[in-house]
């Protein structure tokens, strides 16, 4: 699952027979019919493709497009969406390069959002689950982004190409520890999930990890320093266990 960059014949024609990618597409995108079968005692090359299919805009608005409502469940992790899908296969062809695909046409039956198009490499693959896949990669992106801005995954400044080889694993190992001990700790205490009024989400993603093991590591730190017998408990329990959470929490 890509978004628009990756959206490209030049990439998608060449992949790996066991390699499936879903990705978005422009409606203006040249769509064409495949090649006819060659005729019998036929001179001359056989046509790259066959007759240009109306394009997604096009289909957008055309009174006999085979519109059908699904349900997407999780949509951006909100709740479920109500759409209007319509698909087909195509071969969507550029100037000597051509990728089979299957497009995915999309419409909000409320107005209020615009218009989308996808495709997936998969012609077999169901409309509804190339949706389903797609909005699934919104937990991974931010996944990468919070890795990115707390760890400093991809922002090493190097010259050195043994100095990236050290480093780049590295920050790979302590991403993976750290995913680790929080869901040991998650499955112990029970997930932690941060949330701010304009981005509600119902899992954790990798700050929330960074949370747990942060205070896992301080309360430990407090402990070793500040045992509890013979000691006067002047601040309660819960408001260290708050002031823990919010010098954890990542800026």
């Amino acid at each position: 699952m890509a978004d628009s960059s990756f959206s490209a014949i030049a990439l998608l024609r060449d992949l790996a027979p066991h390699v499936t990618v879903v990705t978005r597409l422009r409606l203006d995108a040249c769509l064409c019919e495949p090649p006819p079968p060659r005729r019998p005692r036929q001179r001359g090359r056989s046509p790259a493709t066959g007759a240009r299919l109306p394009s997604l805009s096009e289909l957008l608005h055309h009174r006999r497009t085979p519109w059908r409502r699904v349900s997407i469940e999780g949509w951006y992790g909100r709740s479920t969406r109500r759409l209007d899908i319509a698909s087909g296969t195509a071969l969507w062809h550029h100037p000597g390069r051509r990728v089979a695909i299957r497009w995915v046409l999309v419409r909000d039956p409320n107005g209020q959002k615009e218009p989308q198009a996808f495709l997936c490499t998969d012609q077999a693959a169901d409309p509804a689950d190339i949706l389903r896949w797609f909005v699934r990669r919104w937990r991974t992106e931010t996944t990468f982004e919070e890795a990115r801005r707390h760890l400093g995954v991809e922002t090493q400044r190097q010259w050195s190409d043994l100095a990236i080889l050290r480093t780049t694993p590295a920050l790979f190992a302590l991403f993976s520890l750290v995913t680790l001990w929080a869901n040991q700790l998650a499955a112990e205490r029970g997930p932690l999930v941060e949330c701010v009024r304009w981005y509600r989400k119902s899992l954790p993603t990798f700050s929330d990890a960074l949370v747990l093991v942060r205070r896992e590591l301080w309360r430990a730190q407090f402990s070793a320093t500040s045992p509890l017998a013979g000691t006067a408990q002047n601040v309660s329990a819960d408001l260290i266990e708050r002031l823990l959470l919010i010098v954890c929490r990542p800026p």
